[in-house]
Order: C-alpha cells, then structure tokens, then sequence
C-alpha cells in the first residue's frame, strides 16, 4: 500500500464543481492501492499517517504528528500510484488491485482513520476530482507499508 502525502495548509476536494470535502492544516495522503495489499496494510498505513513527524515543533524541528497538532487528514483514493513505470512511455496498471477489491481497502483505510482521529475527510472511490491544495514547504513523501 502506497500513500504519497503532503503537508498542506488547507486542501479542498470537489466533484463537477461542488466540495465535497476539505480541511485546514494536514495531511493530503493519496493512496495506491497494489495487487497484494491486505487489511493488515491498512491498520499499518494509518497507524503511520497518524504518527509521521512532519510538522515543525517550537525550534522548527519535524518532531510532530498529525495528531499532536490537532490536524485534518485527507484520503483520495489515486490508483495510478500503483503504476508500473519502469518501461516504455505509458504506464502499465497491472500492479493495481482490481477496483473492487480496492475499493473495499480504501473505504477500511477512511473507517479506520475516523476512528482513531476526529479530523478526517476522504475522496470518493473512483470520481473524477478536483483538489485544491497549498502545500507547506513544500513536504512531500511516499509511503510503503
């Protein structure tokens, strides 16, 4: 399982113009989703989600979670993560977990994160969206568990 995630000021998600979703100072993870992904992956995901230090503390030190600065978390559901790249021009999706098998990891990610935190928003599976974010820094990493 894949999340690249951004620290962000605010990120606000819309489908055919209308938001759907938002917060203020977080995390934007985007999350793909791979052929041997399993619910164990997604306890693991969100365990670290919750907990990555990258929020500058009193001597602007990366030392803080999402948690210790009372964040928002936004999911989006980004299948292309999963894509292989290494060859040619186009990428191959064949590493990608089927849709609905995706889908229902996706959905246990968002369940598991709104139980362990209080500011989380998500995408929805599969929809044409349109973000817009500020990042911070900017910080930017790619997580594998």
């Amino acid at each position: 399982m894949l999340a690249l995630i951004q620290r962000v000021n605010y990120a606000r998600l819309s489908i055919a113009d209308e938001l759907v979703s938002a917060i203020d100072i977080g995390i934007l993870a985007l999350i793909g989703i791979e052929k041997e992904d399993q619910l164990a992956q997604v306890n693991r995901l969100v365990d670290k989600l919750l907990a990555y230090r990258i929020f500058a503390d009193a001597d602007g030190k990366m030392n803080l979670g999402l948690r210790e600065i009372g964040g928002g978390l936004m999911l989006v559901s980004q299948f292309t993560l999963a894509a292989s790249t290494d060859k040619g021009l186009r990428p191959g999706f064949s590493t990608a977990k089927a849709p609905a098998e995706a889908r229902q990891l996706f959905e246990q990610v968002v369940a598991a994160s709104q139980a362990r935190h209080n500011k989380v928003a998500s995408g929805v599976f599969a929809a044409e969206m349109q973000i817009a974010l500020e990042n911070d820094g900017p910080v930017t990493f790619m997580l594998k568990v």
